[in-house]
């Protein structure tokens, strides 16, 4: 039901992985030699399914701070020869935004860990974004040398230094170097690498690779096609698509339908998205015969240009569909779901319960799905949406299903919602900041809490301020 490497929920460590309130909750209450240990375990080995969306920084670094941890455990994995072997940045990404943070609550070992790991460490660049937001223009200043030091004066130094100035996600260190009196050959070194970046993009503008205009509609199915025999292989089909729009016209509509129903398999998945979004009458069956060829770019093409499908022939047809047990069949329950009327609620509910059932809480269609019981107040959902919401290791997926439980579940005010408020997700701390039932003191201290922490989204404490502001209710 779980991946291997997250713990069950019941459990500390299983729910600091997830990322639920209940897990700071139930650290605070445990010895503080375990929660350390939990929460080290957390930083130091990501658990997220999706490291580049879902949050657990600001959630682990608030967590670290009531504990009054240590940095030893992330100074050992930080600078453990592994980081010389496994340059990937999910190794070290985690527990270098979690010292960010901690950073930016004054704790100044782990800015100066940050500073240290910037000018030594394999994921430098993450480490300096994250200087970028916290630290001085002093500290800044005296890292410039160290990391130039990482490029060496050849041509390909030169060509990687313009590709880390060019791509920099926090532009601010670079800016400093380059106008740094004191090191005029770091600044001499730090322009002429902008520049360069420049140049590069302009070039490439004026010599775009993509087709142009003047193109007919079989020179844009082959240049979708050529994509697959580049190296690496270049999926052409959704961009193709939009130069299909642009360039076909009505007496196009016949060659189009015969590179759906027999063409190369990226020309296929091209033309099907196409006749998809204009919503022609053939779409549909074609859809339905291209799931079942063997080519997974094909049948994948299929259902996305299905569920992007906002027509009415398309739900009724998903009506159809429901219960076929592949991809369509799961696509179809999602259509329902976000856009199915009442009387489809049961259909809806029926999925929801085979899906956990047979996939288990982390099924992606789940997200429709729990979308759906919300959006159709199906109040029997109740019970499989608390199921989904402890057992979940995806963050966004919990959030979502809280958001349905607070259609549905009149317990809930007084029951997730107030875990939620510490989550790891500021949109579930906001829905719990509007929901949390304030009979529990814990929700007014932590309302308090949100409102005065300079880490918290705004929005958020918006949503506290509607609660505990001047012109809020009293609680």
């Amino acid at each position: 039901m779980f991946d291997p490497d997250i713990a069950p929920s019941g459990t500390l460590l299983g729910l600091l992985q997830r990322g639920r309130g209940d897990g700071t909750l139930h650290a605070l209450a445990a010895p503080r030699a375990e929660a350390l240990a939990a929460l080290h375990h957390c930083v130091l080995r990501d658990p997220r399914r999706d490291w580049q969306v879902e949050n657990r920084s600001l959630y682990y670094a608030r967590l670290h701070m009531e504990l009054d941890g240590p940095l030893d455990a992330i100074e050992h994995h930080l600078f453990h020869p592994d980081d010389l072997l496994d340059p990937r940045e999910e190794r070290t990404g985690l527990a270098l935004s979690v010292l960010g943070h901690l950073a930016s609550y004054g704790r100044r070992d782990a800015l100066l860990l940050l500073r240290r790991y910037a000018a030594t460490g394999t994921s430098w660049a993450w480490a300096l974004d994250e200087l970028a937001l916290r630290d001085d223009d002093t500290g800044l200043a005296g890292l410039g040398e160290l990391i130039l030091a990482r490029f060496p004066r050849t041509a390909d130094g030169d060509a990687a230094l313009t590709a880390a100035v060019r791509d920099a996600f926090e532009p601010r260190p670079w800016r400093l170097w380059a106008d740094d009196t004191l090191s005029p050959a770091t600044a001499a070194r730090v322009r002429a690498a902008g520049e360069q970046g420049s140049f590069d993009r302009w070039r490439r503008q004026m010599r775009p690779a993509g087709p142009g205009p003047g193109w007919s509609v079989r020179e844009v199915l082959e240049w979708a096609q050529a994509g697959l025999d580049m190296h690496p292989t270049q999926h052409r089909h959704v961009p193709a698509t939009r130069c299909l729009t642009a360039v076909a016209g009505p007496e196009d509509r016949l060659e189009i339908i015969e590179a759906a129903l027999a063409g190369p398999e990226a020309a296929r998945a091209t033309a099907l998205r196409y006749l998809a979004e204009h919503h022609d009458p053939r779409a549909l069956d074609l859809i339905e015969s291209a799931v079942e060829d063997p080519s997974a770019l094909v049948s994948d093409a299929a259902v996305t240009a299905f569920e992007r499908m906002r027509s009415t022939a398309a739900l009724v047809r998903a009506r159809a569909w429901l219960h076929r047990t592949d991809a369509l069949g799961d696509a179809a329950a999602g259509m329902l779901a976000c856009r199915g009327a009442e009387y489809d609620a049961g259909p809806v509910l029926s999925a929801l319960r085979r899906t956990v059932r047979t996939e288990g809480p982390d099924a992606g269609v789940l997200w429709d799905l729990v979308d759906g019981a919300g959006r159709l107040s199906i109040g029997c959902a109740a019970p499989v949406l608390r199921h989904v919401y402890r057992e979940t290791s995806s963050s966004h997926l919990r959030g979502r299903a809280a958001r349905a439980l607070a259609a549905t579940d009149p317990s809930f005010a007084a029951g997730f919602a107030v875990e939620c408020l510490w989550d790891c997700e500021e949109t579930t701390r906001e829905l719990a900041a509007r929901h949390a039932a304030t009979a529990d003191d814990r929700v007014v201290d932590q309302l308090r809490r949100l409102a005065a922490d300079p880490a918290e989204e705004a929005e958020v404490q918006t949503a506290v301020r509607s609660r505990i502001g001047p012109d809020a209710p009293a609680v």
